[in-house]
This record gives structure tokens, C-alpha cells and sequence, in this order.
């Protein structure tokens, strides 16, 4: 895995060729349990490098597509997988917690709700006030630049535009990790507010 721009954060990626974009997993190092955001499969040397880190105690979703490696990951570690509330009724792995608009869900995270995506009640993170994780909403097939899921692929636009706007508001917000695309370290305030200049 890769450090990032925190002690504390880490990733592993895999290229998309279709896209021609890498998709990556999150880390959250924490004393009271480690947290994983949309886990990709895990080479071995990832999976050992996970293991040192210590135990992970939640794997978060932040919607249906990026379940990917959650269920082998579970039984890997023990922890619980949490999904969207909004996909409750139809959400293809059994989850421990539905989870909807919350701060402080855990000490240190703050859970976003995105509405009008191309799934229903689509999740957003924010860590220690400062690094927001997305999943398919927000994403980056340039880097130091952001974008947004196709229209095409949105159910609704105008509704989807607002959830951006809501997440660009977050004060403090100072890098964006993507599920999909180049993550963005520095000036996220400021790269948050020229996607919203470019919608």
C-alpha cells in the first residue's frame, strides 16, 4: 500500500483499462481500529502490509459499485461492512449498519449523503475535517483537477450538481481522495470550488 498525505492514510489502486484510470481503497490507521474505504482485492504484499497496520474494524461503501473485494475482506479481518441506508432494500452484501448523514459516526469521521447519483443515497467521507473520500459523484480523470460522474449516468443532474455543491462547501477540506481517478493532496477547498465553477 501507499502512504499518503497523512501519516495515518493509506491506499492501494488498480488500473482501469476501459477508463484508462486507476480505482483505489482507502486506509484509515486508527488506535481503536482501522477503517477501509471500498476495498479493491489485495495483492499479497498489500494484505501483509494491511496486517501490520493493525486490525481493521469497519469497511465502509460508499454505494453498490464499489462493494468489490468487501465480503473476502470481512472474513480476511472480521470487521463489519456499513452501506448506504438509501440502498438498504436492494444492496447485494449483508451489511452490519446502514448508514445515512451522520458526524462523528466514529470519532474522527463524518459521513455525507449525496443525492441524484446513479445510486440512491450515495456516501461521502470526511477524516479529521480535512480529507474527503468519494466514491463514483466525484472523481478525477485529469490530475489536479476534479469532475463529475457522466450525466448520462445520473439520475438526476440538477440534483447530483447540488450534492457537489454541498461537499464543497465543507470548510477545512484540504485533500480529496477519489474512488476513481488521481486523489488530490493540497488546495481542495480550492479545487472543490473551480468543479463547482465548472457545472
Amino acid at each position: 500500500m501507499k502512504l499518503l498525505h497523512k501519516k495515518n492514510l493509506f491506499c492501494w489502486s488498480q488500473f482501469d483499462n476501459d477508463r484508462n484510470i486507476d480505482f483505489h481503497s482507502y486506509l484509515w490507521v486508527r488506535s481503536e481500529g482501522n477503517v477501509v474505504f471500498d476495498p479493491l482485492p489485495l495483492t499479497d504484499h498489500d494484505e501483509k502490509h494491511l496486517n501490520s497496520l493493525g486490525k481493521v474494524s469497519h469497511i465502509l461503501i460508499s454505494n453498490s459499485d464499489h462493494i468489490r473485494d468487501a465480503v473476502k475482506l470481512a472474513k480476511l479481518t472480521g470487521a463489519k461492512i456499513y452501506g448506504p441506508a438509501g440502498e438498504k432494500d436492494s444492496f447485494p452484501v449483508q451489511c452490519a449498519e446502514w448508514l445515512g448523514e451522520a458526524k462523528g459516526f466514529i470519532e474522527g469521521l463524518d459521513v455525507y449523503c449525496l443525492n441524484g447519483s446513479k445510486t440512491e443515497g450515495e456516501l461521502a467521507f470526511v477524516i479529521e475535517g480535512e480529507t474527503l473520500i468519494t466514491g463514483d459523484l466525484i472523481r478525477a480523470h485529469s490530475g489536479g483537477k476534479l469532475c463529475m460522474l457522466p450525466g448520462a449516468k445520473l439520475q438526476d443532474l440538477a440534483v447530483a450538481k447540488e450534492s457537489v455543491r454541498r461537499l464543497a462547501s465543507i470548510p477545512g477540506i484540504k485533500a480529496v481522495l477519489v474512488g476513481d481517478g488521481w486523489p488530490i493532496f493540497n488546495n481542495g477547498e480550492q479545487i472543490l470550488s473551480e468543479l463547482v465553477a465548472a457545472i
